[in-house]
Protein backbone atom coordinates (compact mmCIF):
# COMPACT_ATOMS: atom_id res chain seq x y z
CA UNK A 1 0.00 0.00 0.00
CA UNK A 2 1.50 3.36 -1.01
CA UNK A 3 0.65 6.99 -0.37
CA UNK A 4 -0.47 8.85 2.73
CA UNK A 5 -4.25 8.91 2.16
CA UNK A 6 -6.98 6.30 2.28
CA UNK A 7 -8.93 5.94 -0.92
CA UNK A 8 -12.20 7.85 -1.15
CA UNK A 9 -14.82 5.26 -0.16
CA UNK A 10 -17.73 7.51 -1.10
CA UNK A 11 -16.65 9.17 -4.33
CA UNK A 12 -19.87 8.15 -6.10
CA UNK A 13 -22.38 8.93 -3.37
CA UNK A 14 -26.00 8.48 -4.33
CA UNK A 15 -27.43 9.66 -1.04
CA UNK A 16 -27.81 12.96 0.79
CA UNK A 17 -26.23 13.33 4.24
CA UNK A 18 -28.50 15.29 6.58
CA UNK A 19 -26.00 17.33 8.59
CA UNK A 20 -27.54 20.81 8.84
CA UNK A 21 -28.32 21.12 12.54
CA UNK A 22 -30.08 24.50 12.32
CA UNK A 23 -32.48 23.63 9.51
CA UNK A 24 -35.92 25.21 10.06
CA UNK A 25 -38.74 22.63 10.33
CA UNK A 26 -40.54 22.26 7.00
CA UNK A 27 -43.66 20.32 6.02
CA UNK A 28 -45.05 19.56 2.59
CA UNK A 29 -48.34 21.18 1.57
CA UNK A 30 -50.06 18.01 0.37
CA UNK A 31 -49.77 16.12 3.65
CA UNK A 32 -50.74 19.25 5.59
CA UNK A 33 -53.92 19.54 3.55
CA UNK A 34 -54.92 15.87 3.49
CA UNK A 35 -55.16 13.52 6.51
CA UNK A 36 -52.54 10.97 5.47
CA UNK A 37 -51.26 10.17 8.96
CA UNK A 38 -53.35 8.42 11.62
CA UNK A 39 -54.26 10.28 14.78
CA UNK A 40 -54.32 7.16 16.95
CA UNK A 41 -51.60 4.55 17.38
CA UNK A 42 -52.55 1.00 16.50
CA UNK A 43 -54.99 2.13 13.78
CA UNK A 44 -55.31 -0.80 11.38
CA UNK A 45 -58.29 0.39 9.38
CA UNK A 46 -58.22 1.24 5.70
CA UNK A 47 -59.04 4.95 5.62
CA UNK A 48 -60.44 6.74 2.58
CA UNK A 49 -60.55 10.52 2.30
CA UNK A 50 -62.24 12.33 -0.59
CA UNK A 51 -62.56 16.06 -1.04
CA UNK A 52 -62.77 18.33 -4.10
CA UNK A 53 -61.60 15.74 -6.58
CA UNK A 54 -58.77 14.40 -4.43
CA UNK A 55 -58.90 10.85 -3.15
CA UNK A 56 -56.51 9.40 -0.59
CA UNK A 57 -56.64 5.77 0.51
CA UNK A 58 -54.39 4.80 3.43
CA UNK A 59 -53.72 1.10 4.01
CA UNK A 60 -51.97 -0.07 7.18
CA UNK A 61 -48.98 -2.38 7.19
CA UNK A 62 -48.20 -5.19 9.60
CA UNK A 63 -47.35 -2.64 12.31
CA UNK A 64 -50.41 -0.46 11.75
CA UNK A 65 -50.74 2.95 10.10
CA UNK A 66 -48.05 5.57 10.47
CA UNK A 67 -49.15 8.23 12.95
CA UNK A 68 -48.79 11.99 12.95
CA UNK A 69 -45.96 11.59 15.49
CA UNK A 70 -44.20 9.23 13.05
CA UNK A 71 -44.44 12.07 10.55
CA UNK A 72 -41.63 13.80 12.46
CA UNK A 73 -39.23 11.68 10.40
CA UNK A 74 -40.79 13.04 7.19
CA UNK A 75 -40.57 16.59 8.52
CA UNK A 76 -36.93 16.12 9.55
CA UNK A 77 -35.95 14.82 6.11
CA UNK A 78 -37.94 17.53 4.29
CA UNK A 79 -36.33 20.22 6.45
CA UNK A 80 -32.83 18.96 5.67
CA UNK A 81 -33.51 18.71 1.93
CA UNK A 82 -35.03 22.20 1.67
CA UNK A 83 -32.19 23.80 3.63
CA UNK A 84 -29.61 22.00 1.48
CA UNK A 85 -31.34 23.19 -1.70
CA UNK A 86 -31.41 26.75 -0.36
CA UNK A 87 -27.67 26.52 0.35
CA UNK A 88 -26.96 25.37 -3.17
CA UNK A 89 -25.86 21.84 -2.33
CA UNK A 90 -25.83 19.49 -5.29
CA UNK A 91 -26.08 16.14 -3.47
CA UNK A 92 -29.78 16.44 -2.66
CA UNK A 93 -31.63 13.24 -3.49
CA UNK A 94 -34.38 10.92 -2.33
CA UNK A 95 -32.03 8.79 -0.21
CA UNK A 96 -31.31 10.62 3.05
CA UNK A 97 -28.71 9.54 5.60
CA UNK A 98 -28.76 11.02 9.11
CA UNK A 99 -27.74 10.32 12.69
CA UNK A 100 -30.49 9.10 14.97
CA UNK A 101 -29.29 11.32 17.81
CA UNK A 102 -29.62 14.51 15.75
CA UNK A 103 -33.15 13.51 14.76
CA UNK A 104 -34.17 12.77 18.36
CA UNK A 105 -32.78 16.09 19.63
CA UNK A 106 -34.28 18.14 16.78
CA UNK A 107 -37.74 16.66 17.26
CA UNK A 108 -37.69 17.01 21.06
CA UNK A 109 -37.59 13.25 21.75
CA UNK A 110 -35.83 11.38 24.52
CA UNK A 111 -32.33 10.18 23.66
CA UNK A 112 -32.43 7.13 25.91
CA UNK A 113 -32.70 3.60 24.58
CA UNK A 114 -36.47 4.03 24.58
CA UNK A 115 -36.18 6.93 22.15
CA UNK A 116 -34.18 4.82 19.71
CA UNK A 117 -36.63 1.94 20.06
CA UNK A 118 -39.63 4.17 19.33
CA UNK A 119 -37.83 5.62 16.32
CA UNK A 120 -37.32 2.12 14.94
CA UNK A 121 -41.02 1.37 15.35
CA UNK A 122 -41.92 4.62 13.57
CA UNK A 123 -39.69 3.69 10.64
CA UNK A 124 -41.40 0.31 10.39
CA UNK A 125 -44.86 1.90 10.30
CA UNK A 126 -43.79 4.47 7.71
CA UNK A 127 -42.38 1.74 5.50
CA UNK A 128 -45.42 -0.49 5.88
CA UNK A 129 -48.17 2.10 5.37
CA UNK A 130 -49.32 2.30 1.76
CA UNK A 131 -50.92 5.32 0.12
CA UNK A 132 -53.00 5.42 -3.04
CA UNK A 133 -53.81 8.93 -4.21
CA UNK A 134 -54.25 11.30 -7.13
CA UNK A 135 -52.81 14.31 -5.27
CA UNK A 136 -50.92 16.61 -7.61
CA UNK A 137 -47.28 17.35 -6.78
CA UNK A 138 -45.01 19.63 -8.83
CA UNK A 139 -47.73 19.99 -11.49
CA UNK A 140 -47.98 16.23 -11.96
CA UNK A 141 -51.19 14.37 -11.18
CA UNK A 142 -51.33 10.61 -11.43
CA UNK A 143 -53.07 7.78 -9.69
CA UNK A 144 -50.23 6.20 -7.76
CA UNK A 145 -49.53 3.92 -4.83
CA UNK A 146 -46.44 4.13 -2.63
CA UNK A 147 -45.13 3.65 0.88
CA UNK A 148 -44.63 6.69 3.11
CA UNK A 149 -40.98 5.74 2.87
CA UNK A 150 -39.73 3.32 0.23
CA UNK A 151 -37.18 1.68 2.51
CA UNK A 152 -34.92 2.24 5.49
CA UNK A 153 -31.88 0.62 7.01
CA UNK A 154 -29.59 1.08 9.98
CA UNK A 155 -26.09 1.61 8.61
CA UNK A 156 -24.27 2.04 11.92
CA UNK A 157 -24.83 0.83 15.50
CA UNK A 158 -23.03 1.60 18.75
CA UNK A 159 -21.63 -0.87 21.29
CA UNK A 160 -25.07 -1.17 22.89
CA UNK A 161 -26.59 -2.06 19.51
CA UNK A 162 -28.51 1.23 19.33
CA UNK A 163 -28.95 2.69 15.87
CA UNK A 164 -26.49 5.52 15.25
CA UNK A 165 -26.89 6.29 11.56
CA UNK A 166 -29.97 5.61 9.45
CA UNK A 167 -30.58 5.74 5.72
CA UNK A 168 -34.08 6.36 4.32
CA UNK A 169 -35.34 6.23 0.77
CA UNK A 170 -38.17 8.72 0.34
CA UNK A 171 -40.97 8.24 -2.23
CA UNK A 172 -40.69 10.10 -5.54
CA UNK A 173 -44.06 11.73 -4.82
CA UNK A 174 -42.65 13.50 -1.76
CA UNK A 175 -39.35 14.40 -3.43
CA UNK A 176 -41.18 16.09 -6.31
CA UNK A 177 -43.10 18.18 -3.81
CA UNK A 178 -39.95 19.18 -1.93
CA UNK A 179 -37.94 20.08 -5.04
CA UNK A 180 -40.87 22.18 -6.26
CA UNK A 181 -40.74 23.94 -2.85
CA UNK A 182 -44.34 23.04 -2.03
CA UNK A 183 -43.47 23.39 1.64
CA UNK A 184 -44.18 25.62 4.62
CA UNK A 185 -42.06 26.45 7.65
CA UNK A 186 -43.34 25.16 11.00
CA UNK A 187 -42.83 26.65 14.43
CA UNK A 188 -40.10 24.69 16.27
CA UNK A 189 -42.58 24.24 19.12
CA UNK A 190 -44.58 21.98 16.80
CA UNK A 191 -42.48 19.10 18.15
CA UNK A 192 -43.63 19.96 21.67
CA UNK A 193 -47.32 19.48 20.84
CA UNK A 194 -48.40 16.33 22.69
CA UNK A 195 -51.86 15.46 21.41
CA UNK A 196 -52.19 14.15 17.84
CA UNK A 197 -55.37 16.13 17.17
CA UNK A 198 -53.65 19.35 18.30
CA UNK A 199 -50.77 18.67 15.90
CA UNK A 200 -53.25 18.14 13.08
CA UNK A 201 -55.10 21.35 13.91
CA UNK A 202 -51.80 23.26 13.85
CA UNK A 203 -51.00 21.79 10.41
CA UNK A 204 -54.36 22.86 9.04
CA UNK A 205 -54.13 26.34 10.55
CA UNK A 206 -50.60 26.79 9.14
CA UNK A 207 -51.69 25.56 5.72
CA UNK A 208 -54.86 27.64 5.43
CA UNK A 209 -53.82 30.81 7.25
CA UNK A 210 -50.59 31.06 5.31
CA UNK A 211 -49.76 34.76 5.34
CA UNK A 212 -53.35 35.73 6.13
CA UNK A 213 -54.50 37.10 9.47
CA UNK A 214 -57.14 34.43 10.07
CA UNK A 215 -58.89 31.31 8.82
CA UNK A 216 -62.54 30.60 9.56
CA UNK A 217 -64.02 27.14 9.00
CA UNK A 218 -67.12 25.26 10.13
CA UNK A 219 -66.62 22.55 12.71
CA UNK A 220 -68.02 20.00 10.28
CA UNK A 221 -65.45 20.81 7.57
CA UNK A 222 -62.61 21.03 10.11
CA UNK A 223 -63.59 17.63 11.48
CA UNK A 224 -63.53 16.18 7.97
CA UNK A 225 -60.20 17.77 7.04
CA UNK A 226 -58.58 16.66 10.29
CA UNK A 227 -59.18 12.98 9.58
CA UNK A 228 -60.44 12.50 13.15
CA UNK A 229 -62.47 9.33 13.70
CA UNK A 230 -64.05 10.69 16.88
CA UNK A 231 -67.71 11.67 16.98
CA UNK A 232 -68.05 15.33 16.03
CA UNK A 233 -69.21 16.24 19.55
CA UNK A 234 -65.95 14.86 20.99
CA UNK A 235 -63.97 16.62 18.27
CA UNK A 236 -65.76 19.89 19.07
CA UNK A 237 -64.80 19.49 22.73
CA UNK A 238 -61.15 18.88 21.82
CA UNK A 239 -61.11 22.10 19.77
CA UNK A 240 -62.69 24.06 22.63
CA UNK A 241 -60.13 22.70 25.11
CA UNK A 242 -57.27 23.70 22.83
CA UNK A 243 -58.80 27.15 22.34
CA UNK A 244 -59.11 27.67 26.10
CA UNK A 245 -55.51 26.63 26.70
CA UNK A 246 -54.17 29.15 24.14
CA UNK A 247 -51.13 26.90 23.80
CA UNK A 248 -51.22 26.29 20.05
CA UNK A 249 -48.05 27.76 18.51
CA UNK A 250 -48.60 30.76 16.20
CA UNK A 251 -52.42 30.80 16.44
CA UNK A 252 -55.27 31.77 18.74
CA UNK A 253 -58.52 29.85 18.37
CA UNK A 254 -62.07 31.06 18.91
CA UNK A 255 -65.22 28.98 18.74
CA UNK A 256 -68.51 30.48 17.55
CA UNK A 257 -71.31 28.50 19.18
CA UNK A 258 -74.06 30.08 17.07
CA UNK A 259 -72.45 29.27 13.72
CA UNK A 260 -70.67 26.14 14.97
CA UNK A 261 -67.51 27.55 13.41
CA UNK A 262 -63.87 27.84 14.40
CA UNK A 263 -61.56 30.77 13.64
CA UNK A 264 -57.77 30.61 13.82
CA UNK A 265 -56.09 34.01 14.27
CA UNK A 266 -52.37 34.51 13.70
CA UNK A 267 -50.53 35.36 16.93
CA UNK A 268 -49.13 38.45 15.31
CA UNK A 269 -50.32 42.08 15.15
CA UNK A 270 -52.37 41.47 12.00
CA UNK A 271 -54.17 38.57 13.70
CA UNK A 272 -54.92 40.64 16.79
CA UNK A 273 -56.31 43.44 14.61
CA UNK A 274 -58.50 40.97 12.71
CA UNK A 275 -59.81 39.52 15.98
CA UNK A 276 -60.64 42.96 17.39
CA UNK A 277 -62.50 43.84 14.21
CA UNK A 278 -64.49 40.61 14.40
CA UNK A 279 -65.38 41.26 18.05
CA UNK A 280 -66.54 44.79 17.25
CA UNK A 281 -68.52 43.58 14.25
CA UNK A 282 -70.19 40.91 16.36
CA UNK A 283 -71.12 43.39 19.11
CA UNK A 284 -72.84 45.64 16.57
CA UNK A 285 -75.21 42.92 15.38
Amino acid sequence: MTGHLHFDRHAQRDFFVADILDAAPKDDLASMEHPIFALKSGDRRVRVYERKGVTVTIKPGHDGCATIHDKDIWIYCISQLVEAINRGREDVGRVVRFTAYDFLVTTNRQTSGEGYRLMGEALARLSGTRIETNIETAGKRERAGFGLIDSWRVIERDKDDKMVAVEISLPDWLCRSVKAMHVLTLNRDYFRIRKPIDRRLYELARKHCGTQSKWCVTTKVLHEKSGSRDAIRNFRMAVKMLAESDELPDYRITFNQEDDAVTFYAKAPKGAIAQIRDVLRSSQK
